[in-house]
């Protein structure tokens, strides 16, 4: 009876909870969002992508070669923590699942084989292209 109770109050809360935050909806106008500051960092977030992606067009000589290392640049930057999650999970799976069973163990093992290989390839997939490009093109 008890656990009935529990259940009944938990979900009492939960669908009040729910009703409540779809309530809070405020109404902003055009000039609001525009003079916020959230607009305006990213307007300079747009921007400052702009300025890099021209950077690199002009260190590269060409606009196809410039967005490919841009391209590039961004993959090697957030790969990193992508791959550390992946290998962390990989972890859990073959040291803390899998002490009694060896097909867990066995996943966790291929799981970190791949995502380390990932993460080299995005490491050092900007620089080879940085090679090829500036030393055959000339």
């Amino acid at each position: 009876m008890l656990k009935k109770v529990l259940i009944v109050v938990t979900i009492f809360i939960i669908f009040v909870g729910i009703i409540s935050m779809f309530s809070n909806v405020l109404a902003v106008t055009g000039n609001e969002v525009l003079n916020s500051s959230q607009a305006t960092e990213l307007v300079e977030i747009k921007e400052s992508s702009r300025n890099r992606l021209a950077e690199y067009v002009e260190k590269y000589g060409s606009t196809p070669y410039g967005v490919a290392a841009y391209v590039l640049n961004i993959l090697r930057i957030y790969s990193i923590p992508f791959c550390f999650i992946g290998i962390a999970v990989g972890s859990i799976f073959q040291y803390v699942l899998g002490i009694r069973k060896l097909d867990v163990r066995d996943r966790g093992f291929k799981l970190i084989i791949t995502f380390v290989t990932i993460l080299l390839i995005c490491q050092v997939l900007p620089l080879v292209f940085a090679i090829v490009v500036n030393g055959w093109r000339g």
